[in-house]
């Protein structure tokens, strides 16, 4: 299968970004196991035919969808919109709302609001090389035999209820 995105050549200073991602994260998932913070997020699930987009955080060992945090003051289909084209590269979209899932993950309670894109083909994807390090087109049957995070798995078992 050809390449699914557009990577800029590595530099050292991904690699340092990369770094620092991860050490972030770690110190940030200690906090949260102490403090218990609520959060909220908005996740992409982009469908090309059956088959659905994943990426990978550098951060990370689940794969998950495009997404991230809400900003102070940013309603969740913003945050979905901004954070689809800072990891991915993609704008101009119409995405349908999928409902929500509240759970807690990674020591957080979290709740995390679900977009669906629809495409007929794949688009050229941009990655940063830094935050978001691959994508990978999953047919449905991959998907069993994947690492998610919990909310793409509470997606995907269609428990989007808070």
């Amino acid at each position: 299968m050809p390449s699914l995105e557009r990577v800029r050549p590595a530099m050292f200073i991904d690699f340092v970004w990369r770094m620092a991602l991860r050490l972030g994260y770690r110190c940030a998932r200690v906090w949260w196991h102490l403090r218990r913070p609520p959060h909220e997020g908005a996740l992409v699930a982009i469908y090309v035919g059956q088959a659905l987009l994943l990426v990978k955080a550098s951060y990370r060992a689940e794969w998950n969808f495009p997404g991230g945090s809400l900003q102070p003051g940013e309603t969740p289909d913003a945050a979905a919109r901004r954070e689809m084209e800072e990891e991915i590269g993609l704008s101009s979209h119409a995405l349908r709302p999928a409902g929500s899932v509240c759970g807690s993950w990674e020591g957080r309670r979290d709740r995390v609001h679900f977009f669906e894109l629809h495409l007929d083909r794949m688009p050229e994807l941009r990655l940063d090389n830094r935050e978001i390090v691959a994508a990978h087109l999953a047919s449905p049957e991959e998907l069993h035999g994947i690492a998610l995070t919990g909310a793409v798995v509470a997606y995907l078992g269609g428990n989007l209820r808070c």
